[in-house]
């Protein structure tokens, strides 16, 4: 059964219980919009459903609700900060903040981040950039969920990668993926509907494709080998090792880059199996594009590249080309009119934090 929730009432709701932690208002918005935007973008991966991780981060104290970002080591164009165990949301908005101020003033500005935690879709901080009409690139790494080429243990993330573009007559250009096959939060979708995953997701153990996502997550969490597959799936012959080689290229931005973890230092468990603080880290770029070129060429050369795509022709049953984010604000439109879609299993979990956090609950 799928539930469908007004987006104001449910932004409401997920903040209280933000709020409920003793975050303040302002920053408990930022975390609830980011979660919400998923939803409303039709990323459910990464949206509400996604709730049920931060309460129980910030109860066994694996995220620290009232610690805020540290700036490191600053330049004028340039920042490494540290997220000291706080929520990556905030962290990654305080970042994202200092990326536009500095691009504003010198052309480009660049933050890297390290000890944070899961911050969110990486597209809420391009979003932000964009909305500051400059060029927006964010990314993160992960947790270790993600098999490399021929390998058969978890040791790489699914490590996303944002870019947007502003344009006139078109749509911006909104890029949003990870550099898996697919996140972590797909395969808990498959799960929660009990139902087979397409082939070529995720690898058993043995390192042999499976569509039971069911038991890759079990062996994701025990450990016990097996995980998802890099963009391009199993092996070398649809490109796997080029979805690794980007992966690693995230986790030389944000983990190496800032000093902080990557690979599988990030979000490592205790010997008993308790949660350690994640150690995240993400990487901000805004680019100011009057430095570069006039502001009205560049959009006008990004419309002209996305009608060239568009109206090239369709393969046969084709009635359409999209470009990155068409659909999302589409999808975006959709449920801010019809109201955004919960799963009963995900309506069930908000409804039970509502319960333990002494929040009223009146989706």
């Amino acid at each position: 059964m799928t539930r469908y929730v007004n987006d104001s009432d449910l932004l409401q709701f997920v903040q209280d219980v933000f709020s409920s932690f003793g975050i303040s208002r302002e920053n408990a918005l930022i975390c609830a919009d980011n979660l919400v935007l998923a939803d409303l973008r039709g990323v459910s991966s990464h949206g509400v459903a996604r709730l049920r991780r931060y309460v129980d981060g910030m109860t066994n104290g694996t995220i620290l609700p009232h610690s805020e970002p540290w700036v490191v080591r600053e330049a004028p164009s340039t920042a490494t900060v540290d997220g000291r165990a706080g929520l990556g949301q905030i962290t990654g908005h305080f970042s994202t903040g200092m990326a536009i101020e500095k691009a504003k003033k010198t052309g480009v500005g660049i933050v890297a981040v390290r000890n944070s935690n899961h911050y969110g879709i990486a597209g809420y901080y391009t979003q932000m950039m964009l909305e500051a009409g400059l060029l927006g690139i964010s990314m993160t790494n992960t947790a270790p969920l993600v098999v490399p080429t021929f390998g058969r243990k978890m040791i790489i993330g699914t490590n996303p990668i944002s870019l947007t573009a502003p344009t006139k007559r078109n749509l911006p250009f909104f890029l949003d993926m990870a550099t898996s096959v697919v996140p972590r939060g797909k395969l808990e979708v498959y799960d929660r509907m009990d139902r087979d995953m397409p082939a070529g997701w995720a690898v058993d153990s043995s390192g042999l494709t499976t569509t039971d996502a069911t038991r890759v997550l079990k062996n994701m969490v025990a450990r016990l080998g097996g995980g998802i597959l890099p963009l391009g799936g199993e092996g070398e012959l649809y490109g796997g090792y080029k979805g690794y080689g980007i992966a690693l290229l995230v986790d030389i931005l944000c983990g190496v880059l800032s000093g902080g973890a990557y690979a599988d230092m990030v979000d490592v468990k205790g010997p008993g199996g308790e949660g350690q603080p994640a150690r995240v880290a993400h990487f901000f770029m805004a680019l100011n594009i009057e430095n570069f070129v006039e502001l009205d060429v560049f959009q006008e050369k990004m419309d002209d590249l996305i009608d060239r795509l568009k109206e090239s022709e369709k393969a046969e049953g084709q009635e359409r080309i999209y470009i990155h984010g068409e659909k999302e604000y589409e999808l975006y439109e959709k449920h801010k009119s019809s109201g955004v879609p919960l799963e009963e299993p995900v309506f069930d979990s908000l409804k039970a934090i509502a319960l333990e956090r002494g929040v009223p609950f009146e989706l």
